[in-house]
């Protein structure tokens, strides 16, 4: 049976290569963070040249988009966001709903491009909507499974948590081209409707944002890489 050990827990403590990955992961999430609320404050004290607030800009992205059925609703927080095609609704923050700057638009135009998306059957939105379900179960339990596998020196569990979280770096890669294509479609509404600072203002903000999701699936990936170099294709007596 193979011991605790083995696993780079307990009696022999944690291990410094994961200390390490998890410090890396820290700065690497603070630092994209921070870039893009220096780059949302930036463009957010910039008022853009296309009319209308980020809603009323949105509403007309969704229209000609083919997605004109899709509602526009407020949300609480900041940077917060979001196309839920459950409900069929654009969720925007009260900043970027209300707001005419150039970050206003160009946040609430990149959730419009995921509706038109949608509306348009693109196949990597469709592929990461497909892949919600399973991703949101692997993402709640894949550490739970881990640690059974480790305490209980399972390695048949270890295994099959290493499955579980390689399914979430897949749906992160999967995430990349959604994000990128929802951002490449609200910069091209921007540039025929709006004016060279729209377009300007809505790159830097919207490629900041993509940077999230760059750093995330880095992250993913790295940590999923530990974690086959740690436990995969050992020898278990």
């Amino acid at each position: 049976m193979v011991g605790i050990g083995y696993y780079g827990y307990g009696f022999y403590g944690m291990d410094p290569f994961y200390i390490v990955l998890v410090v890396a992961s820290l700065v690497l999430g603070l630092a994209t963070q921070a870039y893009i609320k220096h780059a949302y404050a930036k463009w957010s004290a910039v008022p853009a040249s296309i009319t209308g607030t980020g809603a009323e800009v949105a509403r007309r992205m969704l229209n000609e988009g083919g997605a004109g059925n899709i509602a526009i609703d407020r949300i609480g927080g900041e940077l917060t966001d979001n196309f839920n095609p459950q409900d069929a609704c654009l969720h925007l923050s009260e900043e970027n709903f209300s707001g005419a700057s150039v970050a206003s638009v160009a946040v609430a135009c990149h959730e419009a491009g995921h509706a038109v998306q949608a509306a348009k059957g693109f196949s990597m939105y469709r592929l990461r909507t497909s892949l919600v379900p399973v991703v949101s179960l692997a993402s709640n339990f894949w550490w739970l499974v881990l640690m059974l596998g480790i305490f209980m020196n399972v390695a048949g569990l270890v295994t099959a948590a290493i499955w579980l979280f390689a399914a979430t770096v897949v749906f992160s890669l999967v995430t990349l081209p959604v994000e990128i294509d929802a951002s490449r479609r609200a910069v091209a509404y921007l540039r025929t409707y709006g004016a060279g600072v729209d377009e300007k203002g809505a790159k830097q903000v919207l490629t900041a944002a993509a940077l999230t999701y760059v750093a995330s699936a880095l992250i993913s990936i790295l940590q999923l890489l530990y974690y086959l170099s740690r436990y995969g294709g050992r020898n278990r007596d």
